[in-house]
């Protein structure tokens, strides 16, 4: 299993794990996001069978033992399934989500217990700031949330922006009509009167890189990049209503 590392955002790297199996014959890619600052954080934690090979990449950028928080867009297996084998590489190390997530979930699934994050709540990495955004049932569950790093902008958007293929770590091509392509396959995303105006919302942040879970990051206009799939699925909301 080879896991492949970019820098996509001052700070930011990329690791990303091509699956030819999955969405055959191009395959889907499963990227787990370092920042490195003096209190490191990874963002989704990549399932319990590739943590040997993503804990041998975070430890070419920063040691393991040093991670200080984990976080992840909802509680899914490659979103956090080797979240306490992290846990126990890095005894520093703590969860950090949502109040849905922690009260009906990670309260009892991780081995120390998590941070609850508030709605906008801001952690300093030192050198790097995250803020926390709740996004419930965006793309999918109740307790989803997301990452802003203020400093870099950059928006890690979870499933959204999801891509199937093994395309560039970083792009400046759009990345929207990809995106609708996978999600019709898929039909991964809840659709829900909600859907495209919290994707709106998450415009106004602005950012100028999102970093995906699945696929290809972009850079550039990401306010453009998050309209353009807000009104892809305020259509695909329409049609399911109608």
């Amino acid at each position: 299993m080879t896991v492949r590392t970019d820098e996509v955002a001052d700070g930011v790297f990329r690791l990303s794990t091509l699956v030819p199996e999955v969405a055959a014959p191009a395959g889907f890619t499963f990227n787990q996001y370092l920042v490195r600052a003096e209190q490191p954080l990874l963002f989704h934690t990549g399932p319990r069978h590739m943590f040997a090979a993503i804990a041998e990449a975070v430890g070419r950028l920063t040691p393991v033992e040093g991670l200080r928080w984990i976080s992840f867009g909802h509680v899914e297996s490659d979103e956090c399934g080797s979240m306490n084998q992290w846990l126990a590489a890095a005894p520093l190390a703590q969860v950090a989500h949502g109040a849905t997530a922690c009260m009906v979930s990670l309260n009892d699934l991780a081995d120390r217990p998590p941070r609850v994050l508030a709605d906008g709540e801001v952690i300093d990495l030192g050198g790097k700031r995250v803020r926390w955004i709740d996004t419930p049932h965006v793309p999918h569950a109740w307790e989803s949330g997301l990452v802003f790093e203020e400093t870099a902008g950059t928006l890690f958007t979870g499933d959204l922006f999801t891509q199937a293929g093994d395309g560039p770590a970083l792009t400046r091509e759009s990345i929207v009509e990809a995106a609708a392509s996978t999600e019709e396959m898929f039909k991964a995303s809840a659709l829900t009167p909600q859907t495209a105006p919290t994707i709106r919302r998450l415009a106004d942040l602005q950012p100028r890189t999102l970093a995906v879970m699945h696929g290809s990051c972009f850079a550039g206009d990401g306010a453009g990049e998050l309209s353009g799939l807000a009104d892809y699925y305020e259509r695909a909301f329409r049609t399911a209503a109608a």
